[in-house]
């Protein structure tokens, strides 16, 4: 007999709680939800939204109204979680469980739901892991003797849930198994080549009909492979309702812009911003659009041009730093192309210590990345700090994850020191560092 299914609802990656605190729910699932449920006898399911940058998909719905339990992560007061936890309430009397990090407090609505609150430490990281998986396992297993916990159904007087056929939770269960295996042969595929991912794809059939996580990790691992043509054609080929989010935008305009198509990818994300507003992420992405818009002027000798592009992608990367701040990703590259300037930009100097702060701040706050030791590593040869940039260097080789990454760092790097080398002799110490990330991609 199958082991029942147990649907998660929670954020996903590093979010910030109401008092600046960024926890890893990535984490918290893998430490303590996810054994929870297993040790419960249960299959543990996580919603995708996140992945698929946020939109309320088919395969939602199902997973809300056909799985057997539901444990839903209240912390932070998540949107989606709490959409999703009222429609799971209103098609599912019973068995479906609450938890939340014990310094959260819960709206008031919910408040009086029973839920159980887990511990956190310093980094935002699970606390007193093992007691929390017993009370949230045994929590599970008394769920299972429980008629009502949904507040629609106690209080409602003759409220009766929908029956379902066993035909629709077979095939159900039969698509959860499907997308599980795809996204595992998704992860073998972009570890090989284009045409592995390619083959992947085709068992997909109808795009119509795949899960939207799905989508989503096939979207990223042709970018992973820098499949910049398949991935632009699979993004047009998806329904509007996936394609029009503003992940899927993004990441089509990134992919228009390293396929050459620099001017659509610009109307794309300035379209974005018109709609959606500006965020670190799109203006980021449009700032590299500017940025690849200089290198091509200054190669076909056209310096004023070129000149206009950088001070554009100057402006879209700080104005992406300056709408969150806590991202130091389109700072550092404000920074940098400031550098690049004839003259150099003397705002630069300003932004440096904001940029380093930012990094320094979210790496106290969570797991280090090898973008936030890279990011160190560009302010400190800014500033000829050598001591510093091999410091960051060497913890950055070790979380170099892509190809990609590195040699995105070594060309910042390479930029910076061929513009310094115009005004006078640069430290050896700066190709060194660019050498040792080049051998270090190479690996990956």
């Amino acid at each position: 007999m199958s082991a029942k299914l147990c649907f998660v609802l929670m954020p996903f990656g590093r979010k910030p709680d109401s008092g600046g605190l960024m926890i890893d729910f990535d984490q918290v699932y893998e430490r303590v939800i996810k054994p929870a449920i297993e040790r419960s006898g249960m299959e543990p399911i996580r919603a995708d939204e996140e992945q698929a940058g946020g939109i309320i998909h088919k395969p939602m719905y199902e997973r809300l109204l056909l799985c057997e339990f539901a444990v839903a992560d209240l912390t932070t007061a998540n949107a989606n979680v709490y959409y999703e936890l009222g429609v799971r309430h209103a098609v599912r009397p019973a068995s479906t469980i609450l938890v939340f990090a014990d310094m959260t407090r819960l709206p008031f609505d919910v408040a009086p739901l029973r839920g159980m609150p887990y511990k956190l430490d310093a980094a935002g990281e699970p606390d007193d892991v093992a007691a929390t998986v017993e009370a949230i396992s045994t929590r599970l297993k008394a769920a299972r003797e429980v008629l009502t916990d949904s507040p629609l159904f106690e209080l409602v007087d003759g409220m009766r849930p929908q029956e379902v056929s066993h035909e629709k939770t077979d095939a159900f269960r039969s698509q959860v198994e499907y997308s599980k295996a795809i996204k595992s042969q998704l992860r073998d595929a972009r570890s090989r080549d284009t045409d592995a991912v390619k083959s992947v794809e085709q068992q997909l059939g109808r795009l119509e009909d795949s899960e939207a996580g799905v989508l989503i990790d096939l979207m990223l691992s042709y970018r992973a492979r820098k499949a910049w043509p398949e991935m632009i054609s699979l993004v047009e080929r998806m329904s509007k309702p996936i394609q029009s989010t503003v992940m899927v935008q993004e990441q089509y305009a990134l992919a228009l812009n390293r396929d050459g198509q620099g001017e659509k990818a610009e109307t794309v994300l300035l379209d974005l911003i018109e709609t959606r507003g500006p965020s670190s992420e799109t203006c980021g992405i449009l700032g590299r659009v500017y940025k690849d818009r200089w290198a091509s002027a200054l190669k076909d000798g056209d310096t004023y041009l070129a000149a206009g592009f950088l001070d554009k992608a100057i402006a879209t990367y700080t104005e992406g730093f300056e709408t969150d701040p806590r991202d130091a990703y389109p700072g550092v590259n404000a920074v940098t192309l400031m550098e690049l300037r004839d003259p150099p930009d003397e705002r630069r100097s300003e932004l440096l210590p904001m940029v380093r702060y930012a990094v320094k701040r979210k790496m106290a706050l969570g797991k280090p990345d090898y973008w936030d030791y890279a990011t160190l590593v560009e302010p400190a040869v800014l500033e000829d700090n050598e001591r510093d940039a091999k410091e960051a260097l060497v913890k950055a080789l070790g979380e170099i994850r892509e190809k990609w990454e590195a040699e995105t760092t070594v060309n910042n790097l390479r930029l910076i020191r061929e513009y310094r080398d115009r005004r006078g002799p640069v430290a050896s110490w700066h190709r060194e560092i660019e050498d040792e990330l080049t051998k270090a991609g190479s690996r990956h």
